[in-house]
């Protein structure tokens, strides 16, 4: 398979068919490096978004350790590594171990397919910047993405606490709820570039056409971002849900849950937590790049640099790195800028809105896609059909809205009782329990009922006493004077 830029030719593997061949030693070093890469990148990244934070809040951020603070974040995992590995003593010990090893594991081989860059010279073997690819390589990722979240899952359930468990119930729902948008946004990627194989996506976003230019011939690049703008919006959304990030950081919510799934982790065990959470980050980042951002492929006008002479050799890994920092600086702002949506917000932008929304895309771009590649349908004549239809559905949601009904809102909605009806909230008992509750929409609290009894009290303890009697003295005190 090759991709034409300008008057040079820029092999890559042959297809999917490619990988495999490499020699063993080959694959050891590309399995080593990409290791190597991502614990660098998540060393880098902790700096990174403590940096840029601080700069948002106008704050210094990490400075001491090592130049302009670069070092702080090996620090931070040598001070982990060395603190006390505590159990708690109702844990399932096994599960409780495997939990965060399965987490960060998942995080790993979900870079496997990850293309980084063309074919190279590496120690004098011509193999591809990739360690393999499948026909199905998405579908790999997303695969594995979902096994990480049984480590969250599993480390809520076996730590036998309740903070813990609910927050692994919240990971949980969570993933299950935005994979189904993520997945979703792909569809479009698929349809437009004939396949699942992540090294083929970025061949497909090689040519989005030829630009007649001082009389050189010059491919533009067609990077989906553009052409598949909604897909992109939508899996933009759904891989910051997927990644437990602010402001979708709900099964780590310290108002409600404490730390969440991770509450009584510590020592390496959290860290390995840490690890994956950051290791995903980059994961998705890298996905973003591959299937909407042209991939290890140089942006436009760099593209046409020497002919494409920098989507040669080594100098592709240079913008694939650059374009999976800006997403992660995406992250990084959204965090600093943002607050923490609610939980039944969050569903709800999930539910009601992403997952409808990308399969109305989808029937969209299908059609456009047999608009284009069919012989016997007229192009024009179908737009302008697709047009006149959501219009069409646009106008009857507008005119349903102005005729329906308005029912008038109900006293368990308001917490209070309409004007007329004669009705009043329902009293309830916040102790009955035995823990407190707050009240629900309609309810009330009711007040303690106070009584004339006096029991013996302790030696100067205060009680309640009945309005307008004089309060009870013990023993040893003396009467207040009138």
């Amino acid at each position: 398979m090759s991709a034409t830029i300008g008057t040079s030719v820029v092999l890559a593997a042959d297809g999917v068919e490619g990988f495999g061949a490499d020699p063993w030693w080959i694959i050891a070093i590309k399995v080593v490096g990409i290791f190597g890469l991502l614990m660098v990148f998540t060393l880098f990244n902790i700096w990174f978004e403590r940096r840029v934070v601080a700069r948002m809040q106008h704050r210094v951020g990490p400075n001491r350790a090592g130049p302009q603070g670069l070092l702080q974040s090996l620090a931070d995992g040598v001070k982990l590594a060395l603190k006390e590995d505590i159990v708690p003593k109702g844990a399932d010990r096994i599960v409780f171990v495997l939990a965060p090893i399965i987490s960060a594991a998942a995080a790993f081989l979900a870079f496997a397919v990850i293309p980084l860059g063309p074919v190279v010279n590496l120690f004098g073997v011509r193999t591809p910047l990739q360690l393999t690819d499948l026909p199905v390589a998405v579908l790999y990722v997303l695969a594995v993405t979902s096994v990480g979240v049984y480590g969250l899952v599993l480390a809520g359930w076996s730590s036998g606490s309740t903070y813990p468990l609910l927050g692994g119930l919240r990971s949980a729902a969570q993933v299950i709820s935005y994979e189904i948008a993520m997945g979703l946004s792909f569809v479009a990627v698929f349809l437009y570039a004939g396949s699942m194989s992540t090294s083929e996506i970025v061949e497909a976003q090689a040519s989005g056409g030829q630009l007649q230019l001082f009389g050189m011939t010059l491919d533009m690049p067609s990077w989906y971002a553009v052409v598949l703008f909604p897909s992109f919006l939508i899996y933009v959304v759904s891989m910051v849900g997927e990644t437990n990030r602010a402001p979708f950081d709900l099964p780590e919510a310290e108002g409600e849950l404490v730390g969440g799934f991770h509450t009584e982790y510590s020592s390496l065990k959290f860290a390995l937590f840490f690890l994956a959470e950051y290791i995903n980050m980059v994961t998705v980042s890298a996905l973003a790049t591959t299937l909407f951002l042209g991939g290890w492929r140089a942006p436009w006008p760099l593209s046409w640099v020497g002919g494409g002479v920098l989507n040669t050799g080594w100098w592709p890994l240079l913008w694939f790195l650059a374009k999976v920092l800006l997403v992660i600086y995406f992250f990084v702002w959204l965090r600093g800028t943002l607050p923490r949506l609610r939980y039944d917000q969050f569903m709800h932008l999930g539910w009601k809105y992403l997952i409808p929304g990308s399969l109305a895309w989808i029937l969209i771009v299908a059609t456009v896609r047999t608009a284009t590649t069919s012989e016997t349908l007229d192009r024009r004549t179908l737009i302008l059909w697709t047009l006149g239809v959501i219009l069409g559905l646009l106008l009857l949601s507008f005119v349903a809205d102005a005729v329906r009904p308005r029912r008038p809102e109900s006293p368990e909605t308001t917490g209070a009782a309409t004007a007329g009806d004669g009705a009043a909230p329902r009293e309830f008992d916040p102790f009955a329990g035995g823990y407190p509750v707050p009240p629900l929409p309609g309810q009330v609290r009711a007040e303690p009922v106070l009584t004339s009894a006096r029991p013996a009290s302790p030696r100067g303890s205060t009680r309640l006493d009945e309005p307008g009697e004089p309060p009870a003295v013990s023993s040893g005190q003396e009467a207040p004077r009138a």
